[in-house]
C-alpha cells in the first residue's frame, strides 16, 4: 500500500508539474490583426478603425479639418460626405428616426445626400 500512494504522489506531482508548464509558458505574440468593423445605422455607414491604406488612399490628411466645443447643430447634407472623426465623439440624430448614435475617433462615416440630421457634439 504505500508504493501504491507513492507512485499516486509521484503521478501527482508530475501532472501538476505538467499543468505549471503549461501556466507559465510565455504567451506567444497574436497574429490576429484587429479588422474593422462596419455598421449601416439609419442610413449612415460608420467603419471604426479602418485601415491606414484606406486612410491614405482618401487623402483624409489633405481634408478640411472641423472643430467644435459642446453643442447641438442642424445639418442637411447637401452631397454625399464622408468625414473621419480625428478625436472626440459626437450623438447623431437622425430626422425621422428615433434614437441616436454616436460617432468617435477612429470612425470614418458616410452621410448620405439629403439627409437631415442634428449634431451634439459631446
Amino acid at each position: 500500500m504505500g508504493k501504491l500512494l507513492e507512485l499516486r504522489s509521484l503521478a501527482l506531482l508530475a501532472f501538476s508539474l505538467f499543468v505549471a508548464s503549461i501556466l507559465l509558458r510565455k504567451p506567444q505574440k497574436s497574429t490576429e490583426i484587429a479588422m474593422p468593423t462596419i455598421t449601416e445605422i439609419f442610413g449612415v455607414k460608420i467603419e471604426n478603425n479602418p485601415p491606414q491604406s484606406k486612410l491614405d488612399e482618401l487623402s483624409v490628411t489633405t481634408w478640411p479639418k472641423y472643430n467644435s466645443e459642446p453643442s447641438k447643430i442642424p445639418w442637411t447634407f447637401k452631397t454625399r460626405e464622408t468625414m473621419y472623426i480625428v478625436e472626440g465623439k459626437a450623438k447623431v440624430c437622425v430626422d425621422g428616426h428615433e434614437g441616436s448614435f454616436e460617432i468617435g475617433a477612429g470612425d470614418l462615416v458616410v452621410f448620405p445626400q439629403g439627409m437631415k440630421i442634428t449634431w451634439e457634439v459631446l
